[in-house]
């Protein structure tokens, strides 16, 4: 925030956590562009937009823009976002993992795509409304400097699970300007700024997904029947495709006779495998691959961290190992068992407020309680 007379790129979705962070940024003084992102909908003829890149959310963004007096661009990612995104979630789902669009869209999106149109536009850098904060330090003995990813300093809104694919390069050229504010004090700052983006409902679904979750699912994949067991094998019912259900689940498994809970999805032979016992779904051991370190270092395990499983988990307190010398793979174990471990998702490490890395679950380990 302290660089003036910089050219930054500023992601604009309509709401008010980007449009408070351009007007931010335009305040500090520096030259701001405004970029909005069309992304891959199911079917805009019958008005199922995506709910990040609505013709009301464009049209916001622009009049936010016209207010704050900058440049505004759109840009289309539909066919990058369809690739990447919609593609990769649907081939995940196949395999009977449950991946995280966010985490993909911010990699792959924002951060790669987004990142190379902003120095087409001549950007020194690119900000983004998230909440969370990037630190500069200096490396000791060495000339060379090192960012570091933190939590916003607003528990409640922090943004940081997202951010693990995060890499020095681009934070080296990454503002956040939201990291170090509320939420309320972002609200009181469009109020200043008179910006039209009070009182906006923030969707938590899956911006892509037009209708229910299911009827996407059904119109992209084939779903098929198949025989729900127990965890001795005993058959209790059928289930209507593998791709319905997640890890730890217990509503719409249609047994009588309950509670049941998904345990595990057996995509070789089609089995919906459930248990009656909660503490079944409670494991200590996972294994995470693609591991990204956000100093561009890796550590030297065995390292103690704090493990997050899923976006609203409380992170855990874990121990990384090594799993036989396998690039970018690691071997958490956990002091004490988590619930409803599912591959495909991302666990991300912390050391105190900092995030120093993550990976995507590729499997669970059993341990016997």
């Amino acid at each position: 925030m302290k660089k003036k007379n910089k050219k930054v790129v500023v992601a604009m979705s309509g709401g008010i956590d980007s449009s408070v962070a351009a007007a931010l940024l335009k305040k500090a003084g520096f030259d701001v562009i405004g970029v909005f992102m069309l992304f891959w909908s199911e079917d805009t003829k019958n008005a199922k937009w995506n709910r990040c890149c609505s013709p009301g959310a464009q049209a916001r963004a622009r009049e936010v823009a016209k207010i704050l007096d900058i440049p505004f661009y759109v840009l289309d990612f539909r066919k990058e976002f369809k690739k990447q995104i919609v593609d990769y979630f649907l081939k995940e789902i196949k395999k009977g993992r449950t991946s995280n669009p966010c985490v993909e869209c911010n990699r792959f999106i924002k951060f790669e795509v987004l990142f190379k149109k902003t120095k087409e536009l001549g950007g020194d850098f690119l900000a983004t409304g998230h909440y969370v904060r990037k630190r500069e330090c200096k490396i000791q003995n060495a000339k060379c400097k090192i960012y570091k990813l933190l939590k916003a300093k607003d528990k409640e809104k922090d943004q940081s699970y997202f951010l693990w694919r995060l890499t020095q390069n681009q934070l080296k050229h990454l503002i956040f300007p939201l990291g170090n504010l509320t939420k309320n004090e972002v609200k009181n700052l469009a109020k200043k700024f008179k910006l039209p983006v009070l009182g906006i409902p923030e969707s938590q679904e899956i911006c892509f997904v037009g209708t229910s979750l299911e009827e996407f699912l059904k119109k992209y994949l084939k779903p098929k029947s198949g025989k729900i067991v127990d965890t001795k094998g005993n058959v209790l019912g059928e289930h209507k495709g593998l791709i319905f259900y997640t890890i730890g689940q217990r509503k719409g498994i249609g047994l009588s006779g309950g509670p049941y809970y998904v345990l595990k999805k057996d995509t070789k032979n089609n089995l919906l495998i459930v248990t009656k016992n909660e503490r079944d779904l409670y494991q200590k051991e996972l294994i995470a691959k693609e591991v990204n370190w956000i100093s561009g270092i890796p550590p030297k395990l065995p390292i103690r961290v704090k493990a997050k499983i899923r976006y609203l988990h409380t992170p855990a307190p874990a121990t990384l190992h090594m799993t036989s010398n396998v690039t970018r793979t690691v071997l958490v174990i956990f002091d004490k068992p988590q619930r409803a471990i599912t591959p495909g998702q991302s666990v991300v490490f912390y050391k105190r407020n900092e995030v120093l890395g993550g990976g995507i679950i590729e499997t669970t380990i059993n341990d016997k309680l």
